[in-house]
């Protein structure tokens, strides 16, 4: 039994950029760039380094030629393993198993207008960016290692259309090196008419930003998206064998600003013309040295500071630290230690924790360009008041059913309320 497919919900898409294209040819020896994937908690870079296809971010660019794939016909079959569709290896196919005798197979067919990335934990070819677990900041040591992931190792595709407006959609599941996606019997799915759709496993979550990116945009509400590109409701738990009705009026189109989760690691798409409002290399290289010029000084060693422009100083005496109860900044000191670990703020008098200052050098996650000068609690990340208030309100899925605010550097859970603190310099000592 064949029939032919025309769902405009599987429409393929996507926004990365472009290699070169007849109609939108770039200079010489550059691409196109359309967008980013950048993972939460690496700040700029994974902890051994970014090799190959294992990053931090991920740029997305326009191909030499159109790789992308769009659902064709499908085919009801008894044995899905045995089927051509399956067994050949230059055909894309998603197989549905119904029963122990039944199985729906949807064919894929090439579309030239759309360029494909796959996102997932395996290595093989077909996967374009290999993402691991995310092991927060305040958790992780020498010899971090994850025996048992959660993220599929075909976690996700991301189509893109190669001419404007780049338009990018995220599915469910990816290809792997036989070109096949499996749905076994066990798998959420359901056929419907003329449609057939499913869940992976532990599912592919997106939540689209509110008014956009930006100092006033408010994340949205966490939805999940179906193999096919349809938009549900949460399941009870993330794995759970029920699903709920499709939001029509939504879709998987993503936004600047829209964040994914694999279930072990969470992403941030920037398109390339959303990254104009966040702060240049250079740009931000210029508001550190904005602050640095005011010479902070330590109100008890009396030291010049200095705001780190990567990460954290290797010069102890100028290093700032900060008192995450009241946002006083100072120098490494002695005084006012308690047994506990709190210690006692010298200009205040009030008890809290003492951490070190690190700045924030993923610059993809800031909501605008102003001056960093505001900290995460209780990590000490330095960013823009808008960008870590931003990410005080993300909810992040957290296990399986629940969610909790982290730093987009480092992943570490927020404390207290609002999970950040204003930094108060004493600077400017001179004037």
């Amino acid at each position: 039994m064949e029939m032919a497919l025309h769902s405009s919900s599987q429409q393929s898409t996507a926004g990365e950029y472009s290699q070169g294209s007849p109609s939108h040819k770039p200079p010489r020896g550059q691409s196109i760039k359309f967008g980013e994937l950048v993972i939460l908690g690496y700040n700029g870079h994974l902890p051994n380094g970014d090799k190959g296809r294992r990053k931090s971010k991920f740029i997305l660019a326009k191909k030499i030629a159109g790789n992308g794939v769009k659902p064709y016909r499908k085919h009801i079959v008894k044995n899905p393993q045995s089927s051509k569709a399956v067994q050949d290896t230059h055909q894309h196919s998603v197989s549905y198993t119904l029963s122990r005798n039944q199985a729906v197979i949807v064919e894929y067919k090439q579309d030239p207008n759309t360029d494909m990335y796959q996102i997932g934990r395996s290595s093989e070819v077909p996967i374009d960016y290999v993402v691991m677990d995310t092991i927060p900041g305040n958790q992780r040591t020498a010899n971090d290692s994850i025996t048992q992931s959660t993220i599929s190792r075909f976690a996700c595709r991301i189509l893109l259309e190669r001419d404007p407006p780049y338009t990018a959609r995220i599915f469910a599941a990816g290809f792997d090196s036989g070109r096949n996606i499996f749905l076994g019997e066990k798998a959420v799915k359901w056929y419907s008419g003329e449609e057939i759709d499913g869940l992976t496993t532990n599912g592919v979550f997106i939540m689209q930003p509110q008014g956009g990116f930006n100092p006033t945009g408010k994340p949205g509400v966490w939805r999940e998206v179906s193999v096919g590109g349809a938009i549900y409701p949460l399941r009870e738990s993330r794995s759970a064998p029920l699903k709920s009705n499709q939001i029509l009026d939504e879709d998987n189109i993503l936004h600047d600003g829209t964040v994914i989760d694999l279930c072990g690691a969470t992403l941030l798409w920037r398109s390339a013309l959303g990254l104009i409002t966040s702060p240049s290399e250079h740009e931000f290289q210029t508001l550190v040295e904005e602050i640095n010029a005011g010479r902070p000084q330590c109100p008890v060693g009396l030291m010049t500071l200095v705001l780190p422009s990567k990460g954290t100083l290797e010069l102890s005496d100028k290093q700032p630290y900060v008192y995450l109860s009241c946002g006083h900044v100072h120098g490494q000191h002695q005084w006012g230690q308690k047994e506990n670990d709190s210690r006692t703020c010298p200009l205040c008098i009030k008890d809290g924790p003492f951490v070190k200052l690190k700045m924030g050098c993923e610059l993809s996650v800031y909501v605008d360009s102003e001056p960093p000068t505001h900290c995460f609690n209780p990590c000490g990340h330095i960013a823009s008041e808008a960008t870590v208030r931003y990410w005080s309100l993300v909810p992040v899925p957290h296990g399986c059913q629940g969610f909790q605010a982290v730093c987009p550097f480092c992943a570490t859970p927020l404390h207290a309320d609002p999970g950040y603190v204003k930094l108060i310099f004493q600077d400017h000592t001179d004037d």
